[in-house]
């Protein structure tokens, strides 16, 4: 008799404070916790039916992109100039074909623009305006700035004015994945740290940083704050806990002892192993997360 692995999915929606809309808070709770649930429901039945693990992260990493509750796509914090600038990346475990955006100014879903740089570029990480002008090429039509904009976060840039705020991450989004072949894939999108200086690039397009996938090891998506997370290069480093032997859950929470104690660094990381064992950990008062359990049911939290 031939077993055919089961899919395993995990989804995080930021690291950080909760109802602190002058920095970098993740902001009242339920909505992020309806949030991610909305987005692993959708990408659950993907992988249910057959689908694979490169799509259903990509499928989960839209919706939040689309949801105006997290810092990615629609929604992302502003830069000092008060414009928005997306990063994304997306790794696929089976391959290890890998591609990223940053620093995009001018789409809608910077996940769909990091597939395209993975499948159509011949590279892996495309900028600013080199990356607009691929999106271009592909047919990624361009996507006015100040429709990325909220009113919440306009609120939040006008009343900073002046303010230096915490250099902290918070509501960057990210899916990993296992799929009925035993495949993995990783996806994380973000807009950046608030008031962040204008081309800064941190953690979430950064391959082996923010994100990293591979069959023989792990899937994995980091949050937080940036800077100490490239340091400690933590999604590669919780993938190679895992390939030690640890569980996804036990990885999770050594890479994030060593992004404090190492680099002093905030934030989380969600895992799917290669058996399909979903772990996240995360030293920040919340992390908004979705994962399915040992029983198929979908799980959310914050």
């Amino acid at each position: 008799m031939i077993s055919i692995p089961a899919p395993a999915l995990a989804i995080h929606g930021g690291a950080g404070a909760l109802d602190d809309p002058g920095t970098s808070g993740l902001g009242p709770d339920a909505p992020r916790q309806e949030g991610v649930g909305r987005a692993a429901a959708a990408a659950w039945e993907l992988l249910r039916s057959g689908g694979s693990a490169l799509d259903a992260v990509v499928l989960a990493a839209s919706i939040l992109e689309d949801d105006p509750t997290f810092n990615a796509g629609t929604g992302a914090t502003l830069t000092r100039d008060g414009h928005v600038e997306l990063d994304a990346s997306l790794m696929d475990g089976a391959t290890l074909g890998a591609g990223a955006v940053a620093c995009v100014k001018d789409v809608r879903n910077p996940i769909l623009l990091a597939r395209a740089v993975m499948e159509r570029s011949g590279h892996v990480l495309l900028v600013a305006e080199g990356a607009s002008g691929f999106a271009r090429e592909v047919g990624i039509p361009a996507w006015p700035n100040d429709r990325l904009v909220t009113p919440h976060q306009r609120a939040r840039f006008d009343a900073a004015r002046g303010v230096k705020p915490p250099a902290v991450g918070g509501g960057t989004i990210g899916a990993v994945a296992r799929d009925r072949n035993g495949h993995l894939a990783a996806a994380t999108s973000t807009g950046g740290t608030f008031l962040k200086r204008p081309g800064r690039v941190g953690d979430s397009p950064i391959i082996g940083a923010g994100t990293y996938a591979d069959d023989r090891l792990a899937a994995v998506s980091s949050t937080g704050h940036g800077e100490p997370i490239i340091r400690v290069t933590l999604a590669r480093l919780v993938a190679d806990l895992v390939g030690t032997g640890r569980s996804a859950s036990d990885a999770a929470a050594e890479g994030i002892r060593i992004l404090g104690a190492r680099a002093a660094g905030q934030g989380g990381v969600i895992v799917v192993g290669p058996a399909g064992e979903a772990g996240f950990a995360f030293n920040t008062p919340a992390m908004a997360r979705a994962w399915s359990d040992a029983s198929g049911a979908i799980r959310t939290a914050v």
